[in-house]
Formats: structure tokens, sequence, C-alpha cells
């Protein structure tokens, strides 16, 4: 089984990390694949961000050259997944989705701790879509940039840890989701911190994602994600030749 795992921006390290969290659930004989973007932001904060980086994810995954069995959206909140089930007959996960669905095995009430504020309405919207918005404590931000998850790993620990304790504490929330996939491999600190579960929407992706493989499942084509229709694009990054594939 070869599944890929599509960073939303282009920032390799981020790649390489969510790729090697993405490997550490991935069943015996899953190969993850991990892929950056070709274009687009650094880090995606906001709707511009989030737009450009569907583009550039549908564009990655309908050049890639091998066979795969599934993909993963690692960007938390963003657009373009209905895209790439529309391009793909394979099962798409976006890890949102990912995150909140497992959740709800684990407790009554979940809270999301994402980046800055700005992204809380993103997820907000990208929940409610998904009908995932009733056992939704809170969405909760930890002031931080998604680049400074590397760049002062401790301050983001310390932020992320702070928020979830507020999210338990005052939200009742009985199961904490990381919102960003930046945020690979911080679950043990933060558990520790608050006493309840952590989920990481990476590896919450990954093990979906095998399981639909697993069991032989693929997108339906009967009606929302039916192939696109035939039609004239014009100019790039995604043509008409892609399309096809």
């Amino acid at each position: 089984m070869r599944i890929l795992i599509l960073n939303v921006n282009t920032t390799a390290s981020m790649t390489k990390a969510i790729g090697d969290s993405a490997r550490q659930v991935a069943s015996p004989g899953t190969e993850i694949v991990e892929l950056t973007p070709d274009f687009g932001a650094d880090s995606c904060e906001g709707n511009f961000e989030s737009y450009l980086a569907a583009i550039a994810v549908m564009d990655k995954v309908v050049r890639y050259p091998e066979p795969f069995d599934a993909v993963i959206q690692a960007g938390y909140g963003e657009h373009g997944r209905e895209g790439l089930q529309e391009l793909l007959d394979v099962p798409v996960v976006d890890i949102t989705e990912a995150a909140a669905s497992t959740a709800q095995f684990l407790g009554h009430k979940y809270s999301v701790v994402t980046t800055l504020d700005r992204a809380v309405p993103l997820i907000e919207d990208r929940l409610k879509l998904a009908g995932l918005t009733d056992r939704l404590a809170s969405v909760r931000a930890s002031g931080l940039g998604v680049l400074e998850l590397e760049s002062d790993p401790q301050r983001a620990v310390a932020a992320i840890v702070e928020q979830s304790r507020i999210a338990v504490e005052k939200d009742k929330a009985e199961v904490i989701c990381l919102g960003c996939g930046g945020m690979a491999e911080l679950e043990e600190q933060v558990r520790q911190a608050t006493g309840v579960p952590i989920v990481d929407g990476v590896r919450a992706a990954v093990t979906i994602a095998d399981s639909l493989v697993r069991m032989g499942l693929n997108t339906s084509k009967v009606r929302t994600y039916a192939p696109p229709r035939p039609k004239v694009l014009t100019g790039w990054p995604i043509t008409a030749n892609s399309l096809t594939k």
C-alpha cells in the first residue's frame, strides 16, 4: 500500500516532520510518501494561502508518476479536499476531519488548539461543513505562527499546553486535537500536562486512510465527487492533460 501525504505549505522541513510522524503509525507494508507543493506560501494561515495551497496540492497529486492507494491532505482547516475527491478514485482524508472524528470515539466533547487566531474561523467552517461541530467544545489559538512551531519549539509547547489546559478546565473538553500539521509529535507533552487524550491529525489520518484501503473502499463517484466534466482549461498549473490521467 502506498499513501501520499501532502504538506499544504512549501516548507520542506515541515514536510519531513509530517512524513516521519505518519510512518510511526502506518501499518507494516504501508509506504508513506510525503510531498511538498511546487508553489505556494511557506506557511498557510489565512484564506488566500489556503486556496493557493488547494491548487498546489491538486497539481502535485495529479502529476505524481507512480500508483498510489490513498491521499492525505495535511493542512488544518485548509481548502481543497473536495477537489481532490473529484479528481481521484482513491480515498482522500483531511487531517482536520480525521482528528475530530477520532476524538469523538474518546470523549464526549473535544477542542482544537491551533496556531493564530485568524485560523480559528477556517477550522470552525471546515468542521461545520463536515458535520463535526455538535460535540466541538471550542477552537483555541495558541497565538503562534505556523513556522514558529519549528523556530521556537519551547515557546510553542508552552502556548499549546496553556490553551489545552484552558480548553479542558473552562470549555469542558475531554479530548484535545492538535490543530496544525506542524504540531506532529507534541501529543505526549500535551497529554502529560492535561491528562486527556491528545489527537494528532496526521496520525489519525494515516490510520483512517490505511483502514479504508484495507477494507477495499473508494470515494463514491455517483454524484458529489463525480469526476470533473470535460472542459477546456486554459493555462497553468492544472492542465486538461493532468485531469484526464
